[in-house]
């Protein structure tokens, strides 16, 4: 695969943490990866997507897409059923095939990490990959992205 260029790394998620103080042991977390802005003159197709370095102590699940209107919103993250967190497993996965991001436009689908809390973890989780499809090319670009959960 060749280092590709077409997404723009310079959005919100990319330029900052987000995180929890008070995350539990067992407890699994929804965590959204920035939203594919295809800043390139041809459309792309997201094949797939991976967090590059989980924090130690966190195991990650699975990997989902879900559309933006279905979640009211991105939720950066979100504790699995919690009041307030989308229900994800009741909503359409758009990670079963690609997702086309047109040529300069924003996804209407993000991509989430699901992972649990298996130990207190160490240090934060970060760089989320995506890889793509461009005309004949297949390429991987890896974004900034951080989160920080600490238990008590």
């Amino acid at each position: 695969m060749i280092s590709g260029s077409a997404l723009d790394g310079s959005g919100n998620q990319s330029n900052g943490t987000v995180g929890n103080e008070n995350a539990k042991l067992g407890q699994v977390w929804w965590f959204a990866l920035p939203i594919p802005v295809n800043i390139s003159k041809q459309d792309i197709e997201i094949t797939a997507v991976s967090v590059m370095e989980p924090a130690d102590g966190l195991k990650i699940l699975e990997y989902g897409a879900y559309n933006l209107e279905d979640t009211e919103g991105l939720p950066l993250m979100a504790l699995e059923g919690s009041k307030d967190a989308p229900k994800f497993d009741k909503l359409k996965n758009y990670a079963t095939k690609p997702v086309v991001v047109r040529a300069n436009e924003e996804s209407d689908i993000f991509f989430t990490a699901r992972m649990k809390i298996e130990s207190p973890p160490k240090g934060t989780t970060r760089y989320c990959r995506f890889e793509y499809k461009q005309g004949k090319g297949l390429y991987t670009q890896t974004l900034d992205c951080e989160l920080d959960l600490q238990t008590n």
